[in-house]
């Protein structure tokens, strides 16, 4: 757009220019009233361009949604057919389609009418030209000429100003194309490093190394406040201190807060109030990438990456050889599941690992975390989609490989968490118990209830079945 507009303009204002200069030595009295159009034009496209810019903010805001509905469309595909939905989804993606649909209708009937607006005007200025000076020529004020000359004039000038009037929508069109990427181009990270800590510690893109101080590992939430929306506060006053080498398991009811406190730890979010402090330092203090090169992560949902076995697990070492790949899988349990693939290693996943189950893409996951010997593990939920016996060896593995390392984990199945160091059971964002698991278990109070239901419900499931499950419950 800026190309052709450079080109257009480059000739189009130095003709109407020279068009009106010419015109006003032929004539400067009927030149002074053509000229006398221009603010009108000028307050057309005034009015154009506020009504052309609205329509095509509002295509490019419903083009968004359309997108959006789409991708989940696709995404929710399995969904969508178990549920019976395909009608449900067609018959509103059609409504979002049918708003873009009558929108762009309205913006292309506005946009065509601008060009004959345009020639209405100079319509009436050749109209002025003829009646003036036509005029002028009966009185022989003029030459028949000069008339002729003039009117060519006139159109000559009107010409770029119609091209001006194409090219106007078409910037219109663009300025609302680029409003939508540049807002999000120029929108601000909520969490990002100060100036101080990025001439120390460089950007996430460009990482000083050389300046990345080692982590041991001490670990203190203090008089932490947090909160997604004002109105809902997560954490209060939250304190919490760990040493370093201590494996810290998490557990209490959904919306506990136990997501949150780990995602305030890996600084994916910065609290309202308060301090987060490593080794004895507020992680602001140092760059968001020195705290994530010190930190393993394994979420309950691991993501991979389009590519082989081995290519996924490097991404925790860049720089690791292949045995010291296999090696980390080894560790966790999945070199067995992998050598049974034709390709071994190097077996291609899929996009976001399609063509594994969930509990392998779990234990590449977690091997990639290994491999990377991070100071700090984070572990969510980590064998959730792991068989018991598979489990069993893993946490062997987890409880040897963090031997000396801080680690957080998350844990539903408390079955996983009794040799933690320490347990926090967590409600409404507060601490209300604190302690190893015999500890909490002797205190018979909240972590008892939830240690003694689940593994009560376990019992029944195993001695009578699902089936009799809320019989028993009832009864």
């Amino acid at each position: 757009i800026l190309a052709w507009s450079f080109t257009d303009l480059s000739w189009s204002i130095p003709t109407i220019v020279v068009s009106l200069v010419v015109m006003i030595r032929i004539n400067p009295l009927i030149a002074t009233i053509v000229s006398l159009v221009f603010p009108f034009v000028a307050y057309v496209f005034y009015l154009f361009q506020k009504r052309i810019l609205a329509n095509h903010r509002e295509i490019r805001r419903l083009n968004s949604t359309i997108t959006n509905a789409f991708s989940e469309g696709i995404n929710g595909a399995k969904t969508t057919k178990t549920l019976v939905l395909e009608d449900n989804n067609y018959r509103e993606f059609k409504e979002k389609t049918a708003d873009m649909y009558e929108t762009s209708v309205r913006a292309s009937a506005i946009q065509s009418m601008l060009r004959p607006i345009i020639n209405m005007f100079h319509a009436f200025v050749i109209a002025v030209i003829i009646w003036l000076g036509g005029g002028e020529a009966i009185k022989g004020l003029m030459t028949f000429g000069e008339l002729t000359l003039f009117a060519s004039y006139a159109n000559q000038m009107f010409w770029p100003v119609q091209g001006i009037a194409g090219l106007f929508n078409e910037i219109q069109i663009c300025q609302a194309n680029v409003e939508r990427v540049s807002s999000i181009l120029t929108s601000e990270a909520k969490v990002k490093d100060s100036e101080k800590v990025i001439e120390k510690y460089g950007t996430v893109f460009d990482n000083k190394y050389e300046n990345f101080e080692p982590i041991k590992g001490d670990i203190e939430f203090k008089n932490v406040d947090f909160h997604y929306i004002p109105e809902e506060p997560i954490l209060n006053d939250f304190n919490l201190k760990v040493k370093a080498g201590q494996t810290v398991a998490l557990v209490g009811e959904t919306g506990s807060g136990k997501s949150t406190i780990v995602n305030l730890l890996c600084r994916f979010y910065e609290p309202i109030n308060g301090e987060i402090l490593i080794d004895g330092t507020d992680y602001r203090e140092r760059s968001i990438g020195w705290l994530h090169s010190n930190i393993g992560y394994v979420l309950q949902a691991p993501h991979l990456f389009s590519g082989t076995i081995m290519d996924n697990v490097r991404y925790g070492k860049f720089d690791a050889t292949d045995e010291e790949i296999i090696e980390a899988c080894k560790l966790v349990n999945a070199d067995e599941f992998i050598t049974r693939f034709e390709n071994g290693y190097n077996t291609d996943v899929g996009e976001d690992g399609n063509r594994l189950s969930t509990g392998q893409k779990q234990l590449i996951s977690f091997a990639r975390a290994v491999l990377r010997n991070p100071a700090i593990f984070i572990l969510d939920e980590a064998t959730s989609s792991i068989d018991t016996e598979t489990e069993a060896i893993i946490q062997y593995a987890i409880e040897n490989i963090m031997k000396d390392k801080t680690s957080f984990v998350i844990a539903h199945r408390l079955s996983t968490i009794v040799n933690s160091d320490i347990i926090l059971a967590i409600k409404d964002g507060k601490i209300v118990e604190a302690g190893d698991h015999n500890t909490l278990l002797a205190q018979k109070d909240y972590y008892y209830r939830l240690y003694t239901n689940q593994f009560n419900e376990n019992l029944i499931r195993q001695s009578l079945g699902d089936n009799k499950l809320k019989e028993t419950y009832e009864s």
